[in-house]
């Protein structure tokens, strides 16, 4: 393969990128410009649900370049945009959906839909969370490092220690527009949101009039083993936000609005040039109907259940490992020490993982992974690990 010329300094230099020169994708691993593959327990960072160069996404892709609708706006009716909508509401908790690029903008998007709804200011969202990089969504972050630096930031938002219940009674009050929670934290450590305390704020937002929204960026549309994660906990939120694997890698975020907040907004309250687009909208329906097939998820699932296993195996044989979590396919292995060096080893030895936090190693590899690629990779965590 012949290398690629190519200089990264042209780019805004707000990553510290590593590693090789990706070139090429195939199945779960990635090709660098040498030749040499490594298999992918990252996917673009949970977005690669199908892997690379999966025919479902590529097939979808050619069939919505063949109607010449790439971008319309919002302006007008498209077909692919409202069939989407229609699948995903029927098959979350009807009401309705928003379309726009990414998670972050899924979350704004959520948190001004509540406020209207609402009539309230306020925000909680609690300790270990990660919503976004835009103001409000990095307000509602548990990240000091990433806010202090652009503050002050929306005003109002409070963050309060999780599953701490009466601290969560506290802060949310009659001034709370919205309570914000991923159902499994990503960045946060993956650590999964125990069920009775999501229901315990659902019954806190319907006291005191305020909106509950799952984030399920991370989380969402398969990952855990069901369509979504909050699927798992049986808890109904107002507004549900989604994103990252939605267009296979194609930047797409949407907002599940439940029918009584949708019934307060009109037009103008919000908008967006690029969301939900007919190309973008043709491949993510493509990309829902595959994920959402029944045995599709039991597969993940049966997946998810051996690999968990694998992981506490290799815990028990790791002293350096203090907690194996997770749920389906997104694990996290905590460390009693930095998880850098080690996702830098797993590299070296070609597999690629990533932190959450400074450490936690998190594995989110692509749903469609086979049961071989996840004992290699494995195999390759313990030999790190040891």
């Amino acid at each position: 393969m012949t290398a690629v010329q190519t200089d990264a300094s042209a780019l805004l230099g707000v990553y510290a990128r590593v590693g090789p020169l990706f070139v090429a994708g195939e199945g779960s691993e990635l090709v660098a410009e040498d030749g040499t593959r490594y298999l992918d327990f990252v996917a673009g960072i949970a977005v690669n649900a199908l892997g690379y160069n999966h025919p479902v996404i590529r097939e979808a892709t050619l069939r919505a370049l063949d109607t010449g609708l790439v971008h319309v706006s919002n302006l007008y009716r498209t077909e692919p945009g409202e069939r989407l909508a229609a699948e995903l509401t029927a098959r979350a908790f009807g009401g309705q959906a928003f379309f726009c690029n990414s998670g972050a903008e899924a979350n704004e998007g959520a948190f001004k839909f509540a406020r209207k709804w609402s009539g309230k200011t306020e925000i909680v969202a609690f300790s270990g969370s990660f919503h976004g990089r835009l103001f409000a969504s990095l307000a509602a972050t548990d990240r000091p490092d990433y806010r202090r630096p652009f503050e002050p930031l929306l005003a109002g938002v409070q963050i309060v220690p999780l599953e701490d219940r009466a601290a969560a009674a506290r802060a949310v009050t009659e001034r709370t527009a919205a309570v914000i929670v991923e159902p499994l934290q990503g960045e946060g450590g993956v650590r999964v949101v125990e069920p009775e305390f999501l229901a315990f704020l659902r019954a806190l937002c319907d006291e005191r009039g305020a909106a509950l929204i799952f984030d399920e960026v991370q989380c969402g549309l398969g990952r855990t083993g069901t369509l979504f994660a909050c699927e798992q906990g049986g808890v109904t939120p107002d507004l549900l936000t989604l994103a990252k694997p939605l267009a296979g890698g194609l930047p797409m975020g949407a907002v599940l609005v439940s029918d009584r907040v949708a019934a307060a907004l009109a037009p103008g309250d919000h908008a967006t040039t690029f969301g939900g687009g007919p190309l973008v909208a043709t491949v993510a329906l493509e990309v829902l109907r595959t994920i959402a097939d029944p045995d599709f998820l039991a597969e993940v699932r049966a997946k998810g259940a051996a690999l968990g296993e694998r992981l506490r195996r290799l815990a028990a044989g790791a002293p350096r490992v203090r907690a194996v979590r997770g749920r389906g396919l997104m694990w996290g292995i905590e460390l009693g020490e930095p998880a850098a060096p080690f996702v830098t080893a797993a590299r070296e030895r070609r597999l690629l993982v990533l932190t959450a936090g400074p450490n936690v190693i998190r594995i989110v590899p692509p749903l469609t992974i086979s049961r071989d690629e996840l004992d290699r990779g494995a195999q390759v965590l313990a030999e790190v690990l040891a």
